[in-house]
């Protein structure tokens, strides 16, 4: 047996190679982009050759993946809970398809938001799919249930959900590894080749399959071992703890003995039996859930009667924001030591643009080009350039989901709001600003559309960017009059010819496409540090 020392995500990699992995898909999003890139970085998933390069969204991964365990492979696909979003209606299908090879879903949630915009919990989307959800407490147990999942996945023909949050993700531990690692499938049909077809009368059949799996799965969750009781001898309360909340359990006991019983619940549907078994021998419950309140409403609808229930939703554990050991130890009623508040003096440092970056003079130049027309008429969407809604720019006045900028500037415009205009990324546009952008050549609505090109995906670590050499030949594809495609380049030197072109195209009735392109600051300085070090390596070989 193999030990190595990795985080969540690198353990649910290491496994998914280990158990025969022939393809992950995904599009980068924190705290889920380190799983594709160990198994990227990984020499031993080359040798194996294992397909692992980026999607171009979310939506686009999940149905590769699923096209994948049609062919009879293992497939994994990975994204962030808002992910989960933009791949929903492939994901949702895809538990009334079925699979033929093994697929399993990671979606990996970020509780007190620590980089997205909301803090949705994804195991609502696996009862809504009603396919089985894996909630791993460690990396170790991350590891196993990758193995386990797929198993499980070709067993019952299904889709598994893995759902984990950024701790797990992003903390590192020791892992053991197996001992036999598994050999990729061969390829092979599956023995219904009308499977996948979700034509009205196959599909009616295919959702009563689904529905008469449910016992099967909830067979899964009582009796596979991941769902753990814990007897107590304080009968008065019991705890119903959900993965990695279970951690924070045990930091309030230093000694690990716990007087109450616990139900660890690790693996959906929820235990029935288990959640009966400590409804009947205890006087309340506590539940303890990483996110939202999804065991605890569940139970409240069928086991409440005459049990005092607390946690989420009664305020005994907060509503939002992420658990902690303090968090819980209050709960519990324990004392919690809390360390000094900080200072007034101590001002808090939001996050800035990195110095050099382009999107810096891109937005001096629209600052300046806005002033007038007046504030408000900006919008944006999800990547480093979102960084400009702060001071010292203050250029943009929206933020909601991955390529809306274009659309609500659409919809801006559609009301009068002239000019109104789009500021997206690169890869953002590739993602999910193209049919936007479509949108508005059909109906000649009057908007500015930037495209910040810094040649990369910036915010989360400068993954390839699927837009790279391909954004003017798409806009000139759905329409965009070629006149009115405009490259600049952000450069302090350029401020006034940048300004200037983009005035020019404000003051335009119709759709015109704006493209600062610079690379990101961070990417270049990583490639000149890479030219120097092999340049300084081949003048050492010569010499």
């Amino acid at each position: 047996m193999k030990k190595l020392l990795l985080l969540g995500d690198e353990a649910i990699a290491q496994a998914a190679i280990d158990a025969g992995l022939s393809g992950i898909y995904a599009y980068p999003g924190t705290p889920s982009t380190e799983i594709t890139e160990y198994v990227q970085a990984s020499k031993e998933a080359a040798s194996l050759n294992i397909r692992s390069e980026w999607s171009a969204n979310e939506k686009t991964a999940m149905e590769a993946a699923l096209g994948m365990t049609y062919a009879g492979k293992r497939a994994m696909v990975c994204m962030k809970h808002v992910g989960l979003n933009v791949a929903a209606d492939a994901f949702v299908n895809s538990g009334i398809t079925g699979t033929h090879g093994g697929l399993v879903v990671v979606a990996a949630d970020d509780p007190s938001m620590h980089s997205s915009q909301n803090e949705q919990d994804s195991r609502f989307y696996g009862k809504f799919t009603m396919i089985p959800t894996l909630e791993p407490f460690d990396q170790q147990q991350a590891y196993d249930m990758v193995h386990y999942a797929f198993d499980m996945s070709e067993k019952l023909e299904t889709p598994v959900l893995l759902r984990i949050t950024t701790r797990l993700a992003h903390s590192r531990a020791g892992i053991v590894r197996k001992d036999t690692i598994r050999k990729q499938n061969e390829i092979s049909l599956p023995n219904d080749l009308k499977q996948y077809i979700l034509l009205p009368s196959i599909a009616r059949k295919r959702y009563k399959g689904l529905l008469g799996k449910q016992l099967d799965f909830l067979n899964e969750s009582e009796n596979a071992g991941f769902n753990k009781y814990y007897d107590g001898e304080d009968k008065s309360r019991g705890i119903i703890v959900s993965g990695i909340a279970y951690n924070y359990l045990l930091e309030n006991y230093p000694d690990r003995k716990i007087p109450n019983p616990v139900l660890h619940i690790t693996q959906y549907p929820v235990p029935e039996e288990m959640i009966a078994k400590i409804t009947e021998e205890t006087d309340e419950l506590l539940f303890i859930e990483e996110g939202a309140p999804f065991i605890e409403e569940q139970v409240r609808g069928l086991l409440s009667k005459g049990l005092n229930i607390k946690g989420r939703l009664d305020g005994t554990v907060p509503r939002d924001g992420e658990l902690s050991p303090n968090v819980v130890g209050k709960a519990l009623g324990l004392e919690v030591l809390y360390g000094e508040d900080i200072p007034d003096f101590v001002a808090s440092r939001p996050p800035e643009l990195c110095k050099g970056c382009p999107h810096i003079d891109t937005y001096n130049a629209l600052n300046a080009a806005m002033k007038e027309f007046g504030p408000g008429r900006v919008f944006s969407d999800i990547g480093c350039y979102t960084l400009g809604a702060l001071p010292p720019f203050e250029s943009i006045n929206s933020c909601v989901d991955m390529g809306a900028s274009i659309t609500m500037a659409k919809g801006a415009a559609d009301a009068g709001l002239t000019p109104a205009v789009a500021v997206i990324g690169d890869s953002t546009f590739t993602h999910s600003g193209i049919t936007g952008l479509l949108d508005a050549v059909n109906d000649k609505s009057n908007i500015v559309v930037v495209i910040v090109d810094n040649a990369t995906t910036g915010m989360t670590g400068g993954q390839h960017s699927s837009a790279l050499g391909k954004i003017e030949a798409i806009c000139k594809g759905v329409g965009v009059d070629e006149d009115h495609i405009r490259v600049l380049k952000p450069l302090p030197k350029r401020h006034d010819e940048n300004y200037q072109i983009m005035k020019e195209e404000m003051q335009y009735e119709g759709v015109s496409v704006v493209i600062p392109r610079r690379e990101c600051i961070q990417t270049l300085n990583r490639r000149m540090r890479a030219k120097a070090k092999a340049k300084a390596k081949e003048k050492s070989a010569q010499s």
